[in-house]
């Protein structure tokens, strides 16, 4: 009620203070009292909206991007330097808290009785359970913005101000992720190039290895059909000498045939016996006694680039919360300071680890 009274006696006042000028105005346009006022009162709210609408830009743009934005720049940037992540199981609903994926696993499958005689049949009580895995937190330095307010929100001025810290995170996580889904495999999925022997392409190995040729693709097609893996959806990411050395390997027929399926929005370069083959620049580090080395270890001379290949199904990743963080104007910096933190994780989905497999380059022997 109170706000009410406000309401009217500020009307009032108003009305009162444009009389004067609407009057002045009928007289000066030839029109009537009523039409004058409603100019003025129309021009005045038109300055009001806008002075707010200005006000409230300021405040939303202080860093000169909203949070949101950095936080949808962040996710659109993450997808598209590491396009490879989207061919493996999304694991994002299952994600609690933005910290941990809980995913439900159906217990056993019912067995099958050929002309079943016996009566009464036994019922088995199906027992479910459950796997979890944690996400890692992965965060960017913060960084000094200076002269904030200069800033426009697009796209491109984010990459000015943020793009290198953004590039090395995401690069980060994916190189982790691929650690995930390869640490762990068996000795039988680590297969063995059967090329010509050249000089060790990893910075730090030395000696010789065999290189790739495409028939070493054809074998792990071969391993994965005899594991029953299912044959739709497998995809291949090649560390980039190896991906040239099998390339190098096909004719000119074979060449044009795999690059039929060539798809640039999506990364995948073709497909070679039932694989979409993408390329990185590192993938994983296997060492001779078939492992694979821990993100960040040192090189040994006789570790070798991999290649990892896999079915969507078997693996999998989930991205968890996204956060900005924010100190506009701060007096130390004459400028805003800016950082990020994102979770991410991922795994093998299958306790069998069938469906994944790496191709390594063998040692010539002697």
């Amino acid at each position: 009620m109170k706000n009410f009274f406000k309401f009217l006696i500020s009307l009032t006042l108003f009305i009162f203070a444009i009389s004067p000028a609407s009057n002045g105005l009928a007289a000066f346009a030839g029109i009537p009292n009523v039409a004058a006022a409603t100019v003025l009162v129309m021009g005045v709210l038109l300055i009001a909206v806008f002075q707010k609408k200005r006000n409230t830009n300021t405040f939303i743009h202080a860093c000169g991007v909203e949070k949101e934005m950095w936080v949808d720049y962040i996710i659109k940037r993450f997808w598209k330097d590491n396009s490879f992540l989207q061919y493996a199981y999304n694991d994002d609903q299952y994600v609690l808290a933005g910290k941990v994926v809980h995913i439900p696993q159906p217990g056993a499958k019912p067995l099958v009785i050929k002309n079943r005689n016996s009566f009464p049949a036994a019922a088995v009580r199906r027992t479910d359970g459950d796997i979890t895995y944690a996400l890692d937190e992965y965060s960017t330095d913060p960084t000094h913005v200076q002269n904030a307010e200069t800033i426009e929100p697009s796209y491109n001025k984010l990459d000015d101000v943020y793009g290198d810290h953004l590039a090395a995170i995401t690069e980060l996580v994916a190189d982790d992720m691929l650690l995930k889904w390869a640490t762990g495999l068996p000795a039988g999925s680590f297969l063995k190039t059967t090329g010509a022997a050249a000089a060790a392409t990893l910075p730090g190995a030395t000696g010789n290895r065999n290189v790739a040729v495409h028939k070493d693709i054809r074998a792990i097609n071969l391993f994965f059909n005899t594991k029953n893996v299912t044959k739709t959806d497998r995809y291949g990411l090649l560390e980039e000498n190896m991906a040239d050395q099998i390339f190098d390997s096909l004719s000119d027929t074979q060449y044009r045939t795999f690059t039929e399926y060539a798809d640039a929005t999506t990364g995948v370069l073709g497909k070679l016996y039932g694989f979409n083959l993408m390329t990185r620049s590192s993938i994983a580090v296997a060492k001779a006694d078939n492992t694979v080395a821990a993100l960040g270890a040192g090189v040994l001379a006789t570790d070798s680039q991999a290649s990892i290949f896999w079915q969507k199904n078997s693996v999998t990743r989930a991205l968890g919360e996204v956060k900005v963080f924010d100190d506009t104007d701060n007096p130390l910096y004459y400028g805003d300071i800016i950082s990020s933190l994102l979770r991410a994780g991922g795994r093998r989905r299958r306790s069998d680890d069938l469906g994944v497999a790496l191709l390594v380059p063998a040692t010539p022997a002697g």
